[in-house]
């Protein structure tokens, strides 16, 4: 037992350790846009945020040190990826999120048909001044999520496109292999019932660089990428406003956090935080409110229950614009703000603690 107690402490007093080594939060405001991702390279000291239309990246203190602008679509969720790239949604579409985003840029709408949706792969090493361009400056390249372009032509699944994205060990499985993670968007409508599950699309992108980056030319939508995932998992929490915003893997818990904008339904609890546990096997089954079998996943047995729709998930505020994990029980979250004033929006990147507690489930680390 005393064994036990110092593992414990032990555990304790390194995070309290690394936690003094990082700073409690992280300050950035731009005039448009409002934050949908952030990111952290620990090793190197940076900090990494998406405008919706602008990437920029600072140092721990919030120093801008470089910026990318002029991106065509809606640049969303985010995250650091196992070779030191950024990669983030990027969406191209015809509803009115893609039309404002267009009228903004001054560059045709695109049909409904033509809309498309991406990882987008940036190079950050190579962000070193304010006002880089994607496409002059080389520093962004792009991979297509056809399974995503292929649902929201006819809305399947309620898909709006793509949003969370993260890397995390395959399911079921005890290799350290990471793979790629893609969050359906799904729109909120109460009328419908095929669309109270998230869509995780799994991928490797092994070869992706080799076979399908492609660089970026102002004005074009490119459509190469993979024609299918490995997988494609159903997980039902209920219906959500927009999908999943934010996926986050914290190797602390061995879970994959999802972040969402609260649901409208009445029956469900519409939490704002849900997870699920890699370390589970998917299963075939018929996910609620469809008629075909697919691989689904279980939501984490753990945070609040609601005992007559069976969902578990979390109340926090926070998290739907930045979810950024750090591995040791610390993660950084997303503060979005807007002055009305001025106009001008706002993220803080909080350093928070994780709890688990289902009111709380997160604490603020310092």
């Amino acid at each position: 037992m005393k064994r036990f107690l110092s593992i414990i402490a032990s555990i304790f007093i390194g995070a309290a350790a690394l936690a003094t080594e990082l700073p409690d939060s992280v300050y950035v405001a731009v005039k448009d846009g409002h934050v949908q991702g952030i990111a952290l390279d620990r090793e190197k000291g940076y900090m990494y945020f998406s405008f919706t239309s602008s990437f920029i990246k600072t140092d721990l203190q919030g120093n801008i040190l470089g910026t990318i602008s002029r991106i065509q679509g809606h640049l969303g969720a985010m995250t650091m990826g196992p070779d030191g790239r950024v990669y983030a949604s990027l969406e191209c579409k015809d509803d009115v999120i893609g039309q404002g985003i267009s009228k903004r840029l001054g560059v045709e709408n695109l049909s409904h048909e033509n809309s498309v949706f991406y990882i987008a792969i940036i190079d950050v090493d190579r962000i070193d001044r304010i006002g880089m361009d994607p496409e002059k400056d080389g520093v962004m390249t792009t991979v297509c999520i056809r399974e995503a372009c292929k649902d929201y032509v006819g809305h399947t699944y309620g898909c709006s496109g793509i949003d969370g994205v993260t890397f995390a060990p395959g399911m079921g499985k005890c290799s350290k292999k990471l793979y790629l993670y893609v969050a359906y968007g799904i729109y909120g409508d109460n009328a419908r019932t095929d669309n109270d599950n998230q869509v995780l699309l799994c991928y490797d992108i092994k070869n992706w660089k080799r076979k399908y980056e492609t660089p970026v030319v102002f004005g074009t939508v490119p459509t190469n990428g993979p024609e299918k995932p490995l997988h494609k998992y159903f997980i039902y929490t209920g219906n959500t406003t927009w999908g999943v915003q934010n996926l986050g893997y914290d190797a602390h818990t061995g879970r994959i956090f999802m972040a969402v904008y609260k649901g409208k339904k009445a029956q469900y609890p519409n939490y704002p935080l849900f997870s699920i546990d890699v370390a589970q096997k998917p299963r075939k089954a018929i996910p609620s409110g469809l008629s075909e079998r697919h691989e689904t996943l279980q939501l984490s047995q753990d945070g609040l229950f609601d005992q007559a729709s069976g969902v578990r998930g979390w109340q926090f505020k926070w998290g739907s614009t930045g979810l950024c994990p750090l591995g040791d029980g610390l993660w950084y979250i997303s503060e979005n703000h807007k002055d009305k004033a001025t106009g001008i929006q706002s993220c803080t990147a909080r350093l928070y603690r994780w709890t688990g507690l289902g009111d709380q489930p997160f604490k603020a680390a310092k």
